[in-house]
């Protein structure tokens, strides 16, 4: 059990962390007060021992969209954002919500939360009533709209089924959804696309998007070209898993459902392409339609699965997704988000699954240790003295970056 004293500083946000970067395999020693990163030492700082990562980040998440589809009221959106944070995310880019999640940014008790605002698509070519539905010549000013409904991003459809060809197709004519891009960097903000098939992803990357959701048609040229620009890719690959069952649904278009069963039959040799050329990967759920909020985890083994290494693919799904977004990272001043395992996860991926401890703006908001006890195991929580001195080894870790067959 944790002293009075302990209790106190636990409460009023006063750590030491040492232990090791999970996604680097270096040590790492951070003073923590305020719910903010400083320069140490902290007086009667409570040690946090054990393997750290920044927490995840939910790069495609729709907070404010439950299981089924359906939109949720505010208070179903903070519970999401709850489920997801207890999982160890602690930052979400909503790639869309059918609801105004504006009440939740710069909330310190629930995830960074980085909106897109509203999907922008056509009229019956998109999920009913979850986006704006604009034709062509509408994009641009719906575009401007985004622009100060979002918080620096804008997703844009860039294909899905055309019932008049059956099979997936672009949505936009090339000229538009080039100015459409324009505009949007023009106003300071990224564009990110919904695509699946050859040809929408193609025209979308042509036209500058600065990130591929989903991306199952990709293409070798276009994975260099991806490369080139620095173009990211979120592959929902826990949410892919249905691509077999849309086919099955798709009774009255065979060509729409034979695509989409080629794109699933292939989805590991694309994906693993295009983190081979260079395209950063990074771990996005879609929880919110056909995906349940919290499964981050889910993801993060499926990429790994992609034979990068574990401790890439830890680096791509934390460090570099917060930089990515521009989140505030670990230099004194910036908020104090931290995951802690008692175990290093890359060793054992499913040590993600048991954190330790989640930090977020300087406070345990969720894991295995409580502010009133914990037992004293590999990771360890202890209280300095009044001169918050302390000393301590350092955890060195191989790389571990073994292949894992692919799941299926």
């Amino acid at each position: 059990m944790y002293g009075v004293q302990s209790l106190i500083a636990a409460d009023e946000g006063r750590f030491h962390v040492v232990g090791t970067d999970a996604a680097t395999g270096e040590p790492v020693e951070r003073w923590i007060a305020d719910g903010r990163y400083v320069d140490g030492p902290v007086r009667d700082a409570v040690e946090l021992t054990g393997w750290t990562l920044p927490g995840f980040v939910d790069a495609h998440c729709h907070v404010g969209y439950s299981g089924g589809g359906v939109p949720t009221d505010l208070d179903g959106a903070v519970e999401q954002a709850r489920v997801n944070l207890a999982a160890g995310v602690l930052a979400i880019r909503d790639c869309g919500s059918p609801i105004d999640t504006r009440p939740l940014v710069g909330r310190e008790d629930l995830p960074v939360l980085v909106r897109a605002g509203r999907h922008i698509a056509r009229p019956k070519r998109y999920i009913r009533d979850l986006g704006v539905d604009v034709e062509p010549d509408e994009l641009v000013a719906e575009v401007r709209r985004q622009l100060e409904y979002g918080d620096g991003w804008i997703k844009i459809v860039g294909d899905w089924i055309d019932r008049t060809v059956g099979d997936l197709a672009p949505l936009w004519p090339a000229d538009v959804i080039a100015e459409a891009i324009a505009v949007a960097h023009a106003g300071g903000a990224r564009v990110t696309t919904h695509v699946f098939g050859e040809d929408g992803v193609a025209a979308m990357v042509e036209a500058g998007v600065d990130c591929v959701e989903h991306g199952t048609g990709l293409t070798d040229p276009v994975i260099d070209e991806m490369a080139r620009r620095g173009v990211r890719l979120v592959p929902t690959m826990i949410n892919i898993e249905n691509f077999p069952s849309f086919a099955d649904a798709a009774t009255r278009f065979p060509v729409y459902a034979a695509h989409m069963r080629d794109l699933y039959a292939r989805r590991f040799d694309t994906f693993a392409k295009a983190a081979e050329a260079g395209v950063v990967l990074h771990a996005g759920t879609d929880a919110g339609g056909f995906i349940e909020h919290g499964r981050i985890v889910d993801e993060v083994q499926a990429l790994a699965g992609l034979g990068s290494g574990h401790r890439r693919t830890l680096a791509n799904t934390s460090h570099a997704a917060r930089e990515w977004l521009r989140v505030p990272g670990s230099d004194p001043g910036d908020p104090a988000d931290l995951v802690v395992f008692d175990s290093d996860p890359a060793a054992d991926l499913d040590e993600l699954r048991r954190p330790a401890a989640v930090l977020r703006s300087g406070r345990i908001r969720a894991g295995l240790r409580s502010a009133h006890g914990h037992s004293h195991g590999p990771g360890h929580t202890h209280s300095h003295g009044p001169s918050g001195e302390h000393s301590h080894g350092h955890q060195h870790a191989p790389d571990h970056t073994h292949d894992h067959p692919h799941p299926h």
